[in-house]
């Protein structure tokens, strides 16, 4: 306890920095990779990204919890995030959906954070040394700088981390098309979040969300006509099986879209690598430019790997030519990849984006008229 009668808490990284603030949340000690989040709002679809699992998530706006907490806008069936780092928690959330308060959630599922410090510092210290393994702890498990630090550099490292099967569905589900089907689609679960499935869903999209161990003879037999690969959490080389899936979708000429982890995914089936970024684009406002038009789209984010290359680049695959769509303004960072001889294409970002922004909404339009398109083509049909 400090003399405010508040709990103490300590966020440690693995370069030696010592955060100390009050706890918040559950209490008791977290570990995993620190990164910071621009966004100013939607605090709740962050904590139930399954792409953040494993990561202890900075908000560098500085209120958090203003609207409290509902039961409608979990992009999951929970919150992933292993740890939570706020600098001003609201007391009292005022919202007419709200039904209780982020502080009472976090309790509830166990995940532990903490409070009152200084998180611009914070994120100018990750934007300099980089995103790195740290841990926060807090009650009984609050303990000498030393034993903390121990702690957080045995922890495992984030490169080479294999998370998809973590958070991937353990069965087969399907989201119902809204009004009149239009398409059938296959989406390998990755970590998929709620809100594309819907967005799907309001295109007359009928979705079949898979677990990420499904072989290619069960989508197959989904008799999809359009494969989806959604976001995730970890490293991409780690996952061949889904590259090895990709690639017999690629080879069959079965149209093909993927956003942020699904990305990486198609980037890596066409024969492209990837590498770990310095401390990646987490947030609600960043900007992307497809090179084909010029346009800029401002865009949700959160990843911490990218595709190698330049923008606008094109080379050789084994499915054709190949171009690297869109890239981020900020830093050079391919943000999007495009076969122009089969039917496929994705981008690293958020289409589905909630709270926000609904720029890159219009892609779900896309991976439709792609659809539409397929029809003369080599379809599935010998398989249904």
């Amino acid at each position: 306890m400090n003399n405010t009668g508040t709990t103490t808490a300590a966020l440690v990284l693995e370069d030696g920095r010592v955060f100390r603030g009050d706890a918040y949340g559950a209490r008791g000690a977290s570990l995993g990779e620190v990164v910071f989040s621009t966004g100013m709002t939607g605090y709740q679809e962050t904590l139930t990204d399954p792409s953040y699992h494993r990561q202890i998530v900075v908000q560098t706006a500085p209120q958090i919890g203003n609207t409290g907490w509902n039961d409608d806008d979990d992009e999951s069936s929970r919150i992933w995030v292993a740890g939570y780092v706020v600098r001003d928690p609201a007391r009292t959330p005022s919202n007419w959906r709200s039904t209780r308060g982020l502080d009472d959630e976090l309790v509830r599922q166990g995940i532990v954070g903490i409070s009152g410090i200084d998180t611009r510092m914070l994120t100018r210290h990750l934007r300099e040394r980089g995103a790195m393994r740290a841990g926060v702890f807090s009650g009984d498990q609050l303990d000498s700088p030393e034993a903390m630090l121990e702690r957080v550099r045995t922890a495992p490292a984030m490169k080479g981390a294999d998370l998809a099967g973590d958070v991937t569905t353990a069965h087969p589900y399907v989201v119902d098309a809204i009004g009149e089907r239009r398409f059938r689609v296959a989406a390998l679960d990755l970590g998929i979040k709620s809100n594309t499935p819907r967005m799907m869903a309001a295109r007359g999209i009928e979705v079949h969300v898979l677990p990420l161990t499904s072989t290619f003879a069960e989508i197959a037999a989904v008799a999809p006509d359009g494969v989806f690969l959604s976001n995730g959490p970890g490293d991409p080389a780690t996952q061949a099986h889904a590259v090895d899936l990709t690639r017999s979708v690629l080879e069959r000429r079965i149209p093909l879209f993927g956003i942020c982890f699904g990305n990486q995914i198609l980037g890596r089936a066409l024969g492209r690598d990837t590498y770990k970024m310095r401390y990646g684009h987490r947030g609600i406002n960043i900007p992307v430019i497809d090179v084909a038009t010029g346009r800029v789209a401002i865009t949700s984010q959160n990843h911490g790997f990218a595709l190698e290359g330049e923008p606008g680049e094109e080379f050789g695959s084994d499915f054709g030519r190949v171009q690297l769509s869109h890239y981020c303004p900020n830093d050079g960072t391919v943000e999007g990849v495009r076969a122009l001889d089969v039917p496929a294409f994705s981008v690293q970002y958020h289409p589905e984006a909630a709270a926000g922004p609904h720029d890159a909404a219009p892609l779900f339009d896309e991976f439709c008229n792609l659809m539409s398109g397929a029809a003369g083509g080599q379809t599935m049909d010998e398989d249904r």
